[in-house]
């Protein structure tokens, strides 16, 4: 497959090109500047921010506390201030705006520049790349920072196209908005962006329904507003909870309990866990007995604990049993878990309706809304919370073709191949941030910018000064280190669960763990001990 370049179209040139505008193609560009490189950054949408650009239906807002998700910059965190402990997508944007103008980024960017196709010139030792705005690129390096969920899916819903009101996924919606006030909502999906979607439509619609496939584990958010004593108090505190991040997990300023939830005692056990669940947002996933993602029996304690919980806020107790079943769907915590402010109490409510799809799966869309086998809601707008082709997605949507001749998505349509979920081979001069066997959806979004964005400089700055201008990855280095993290999920219950984590969400994709499983600390340590090598398993001219 060629990639067909537009000759007509100029060319603009740098060193290093980055796609994506996220945390992870934010970071590479300001630190690559510092570093003396000459850097330029290509986005598709119309301003910095990633999923903060893109995510602007109802109710969208992060669900990592504030504190730890921003850039540890202090030139940057001393003087911002958080309005509320989980921000939402409105202040995120004001977030990046901010950091945009302190570090005069735009400079360097093109916005509305979606990358379609790329190809490395062998000749050149040059990354050509092919865009839907005015410019190509050419670059020695190209660092694809996509994200996790840029790839929106969509299953086949016959008649969707003949709806006759709006009907958008959640991660397209328009940037205008919807009002929902008097209007019947049908929210197709019960992930994170299909709760707080929920949670916003039953203020203000005639009639909500949700329609639900698998019931989520929710975690309560715990949300707060912050006054300007608030942010002085966290400012004073913000150097040792960036610090405590490289030995979590997940890159947060906190991780699992090292005791089993088997050798504490029951009354122990239910403490702890009551004191996870007040504190809110992950603490009662990733601040847990760390046996229970490995320990069916130590599970289902944190299963257990979560269902009485949650069912003590659900009036119908037939309802109860489909949101928060006697017997769990799957692990707990094996997917990842939204976080609610209000989610469960809606069904309290007599203008919202849930549907439980294992038992009256949609038949199709109507013009006038969605058939069930076995009834039909009538409906003003549909909500599609249907997820992402994640992790890699947004790296196969882009037809990148290898030295051999074959596009990425063909490549990996039988299972992913990176070395340290840093690079793949046959793409040369190609790297990757926040993407597949990397710690990704495994870790706070900032951390891995820069945790694994420094792993990405260094290996910039040892090609430099050692002279070289090209890398690839020696193929079986790639299988060893797929074959390593196979070995890694396959000792836990991830693969019990069918989860975007899995790759599981997507119709004839391959199922496989598709992030490092072992936490961000000892992938650190994975990629140092290949630096010390020389970079083992590059191969450099």
């Amino acid at each position: 497959m060629a990639v067909n370049l537009q000759e007509k179209k100029s060319i603009k040139n740098c060193e290093i090109l980055i796609v994506g505008a996220g945390f992870s193609g934010v970071y590479q560009l300001f630190r690559l500047r510092e570093e003396g490189f000459d850097v330029h950054l290509v986005e598709a949408g119309a301003g910095l921010g990633g999923i903060w650009h893109w995510n602007c239906y109802p109710g969208a807002r992060v669900d990592t506390h504030c504190q730890i998700y921003q850039f540890s910059r202090k030139d940057l965190w001393e003087g911002w201030n958080w309005s509320e402990r989980f921000p939402g997508w409105s202040e995120m944007r004001d977030y990046f705006d901010y950091v945009d103008e302190k570090l005069d980024l735009s400079k360097d960017v093109s916005l509305n520049t979606r990358v379609e196709a790329a190809k490395f010139n062998e000749a050149q030792g040059r990354w050509i790349l092919e865009t839907d705005s005015e410019f190509d690129f050419e670059a020695t390096y190209i660092i694809v920072c996509a994200g996790f969920a840029s790839k929106p899916y969509i299953p086949n819903l016959p008649g969707l196209e003949d709806f006759s009101g709006p009907a958008h996924h959640t991660a397209l919606w328009p940037q205008e908005g919807i009002d929902f006030t008097g209007k019947k909502i049908g929210v197709v999906g019960t992930g994170a962006s299909g709760i707080q979607v929920a949670q916003e439509a039953s203020k203000v619609a005639s009639e909500l329904v949700v329609f639900q496939r698998t019931p989520n584990m929710f975690l309560p958010m715990g949300q707060e507003q912050y006054s300007e004593e608030d942010n002085i108090k966290m400012k004073s505190e913000l150097p040792a909870h960036f610090e405590a991040r490289k030995d979590s997990f997940g890159g947060f300023d906190f991780t699992f309990d090292p005791k089993s939830a088997l050798e504490v005692s029951e009354t122990e056990r239910e403490e702890t866990y009551e004191k996870l669940w007040e504190a809110g947002g992950f603490k009662f996933w990733l601040g847990v007995y760390g046996d229970i993602y490995t320990d069916e029996a130590a599970n289902r304690t944190a299963y257990d604990f979560w269902k009485k919980k949650t069912r003590e806020r659900i009036n119908n107790p037939k309802l109860a049993e489909v949101l928060a079943p006697s017997e769990p769907p799957h692990p707990y915590g094996v997917k990842r878990p939204s976080l609610e402010q209000w989610f469960f109490e809606i069904f309290n409510q007599d203008n919202v309706e849930l549907v439980n799809l294992r038992e009256e799966r949609i038949d199709r869309v109507l013009p006038h809304g969605i058939k069930t086998i076995k009834r039909e809601f009538n409906l003003d707008v549909i909500a599609l919370a249907t997820g992402f082709d994640a992790v890699t997605g947004g790296l196969t949507s882009i037809n990148l073709i290898g030295t051999d001749g074959v596009p990425l998505k063909e490549k990996w349509s039988k299972g992913v191949r990176t070395h340290l979920g840093l690079a793949t081979a046959n793409f040369p001069n190609m790297l990757m941030s926040y993407g597949p066997q990397a710690p990704t959806g495994f870790c706070n979004g900032p951390s891995s910018a820069e945790y694994q964005g420094e792993c990405i400089i260094d290996m910039l700055k040892h090609l430099r000064s050692s002279g070289f201008s090209k890398f690839d990855v020696m193929p079986e280095y790639e299988e060893k280190w797929r074959n390593h993290i196979i070995d890694i999920a396959s000792k836990t219950l991830f693969p019990k669960a069918n989860s975007w984590y899995m790759g599981a969400n997507i119709p004839g994709k391959t199922k496989e763990i598709l992030m490092y499983p072992a936490g961000l600390p000892s992938y650190l340590e994975e990629v140092k001990e290949a630096a010390s090598k020389n970079y083992e398993g590059f191969k450099f001219s």
